[in-house]
């Protein structure tokens, strides 16, 4: 992957990553409800999860790529298009907001129950499968090893996820107020970066 194509992906990865969604909030309550030690085998395993989803994501790809090199063009646009729309979703969602009444069922858990709860979080969300399908296109290089390529996408979205997470959770009650006052604003500024990734990349070459 050429580096100025990393950078951009690297930008539009962090712009996901902090972007409202299942596991986001899922580290959120977990870091609330049962601090950021134990919320670290949720992020462990919503992470796992969207390897699994990259994976599927770009070897799918890779798979049409192999009959004809005209499906990356047609899933540019397409994919764009998805990603204009997602953010126009996102800029009108509400902010994040922990559930009062989750608050006051804390209880002891183990950590593989976190873990299980942060994979499936990811892997039960059809938006996210969604998002990589049109997400990554942007970025496949048809002419490079696509195992590589992978390596380094799913390698630079697992980093990012992970401090992204491992902060949402240590900071959870110290974020709530701040979400309440300026989490709108702030999906505003998330779906605005798709809506620019989804109307830009596709015209790339």
């Amino acid at each position: 992957m050429a580096l100025d194509t990393w950078l951009i992906y690297l930008v539009a990865a962090i712009g996901l990553s902090l972007s409202p969604g299942p596991n986001g909030l899922l580290a959120l309550t977990h870091g609330a409800l049962h601090g950021a030690r134990m919320t670290l085998w949720t992020v462990a395993g919503g992470t796992l999860g969207f390897v699994a989803l990259i994976g599927l994501s770009m070897f799918g790809i890779g798979a049409l790529l192999a009959s004809s090199a005209g499906w990356l063009t047609l899933l540019k646009w397409l994919g764009g298009a998805y990603l204009v729309w997602l953010g126009v979703q996102v800029w009108r969602s509400p902010p994040i907001e922990l559930d009062p009444a989750a608050l006051r069922e804390v209880g002891a858990v183990r950590g593989i129950v976190l873990f299980r709860q942060g994979l499936l979080s990811a892997l039960t969300n059809p938006k996210a499968l969604l998002f990589f399908v049109a997400f990554l296109p942007q970025f496949v290089d048809p002419r490079r090893d696509l195992v590589l390529q992978f390596a380094v996408m799913a390698g630079t979205f697992a980093a990012i996820e992970i401090a992204t997470e491992v902060f949402i959770a240590a900071g959870a009650q110290r974020l709530r107020p701040w979400l309440e006052r300026v989490g709108r604003r702030f999906n505003q500024a998330c779906g605005g970066l798709f809506v620019l990734i989804g109307a830009a990349l596709p015209l790339r070459g």
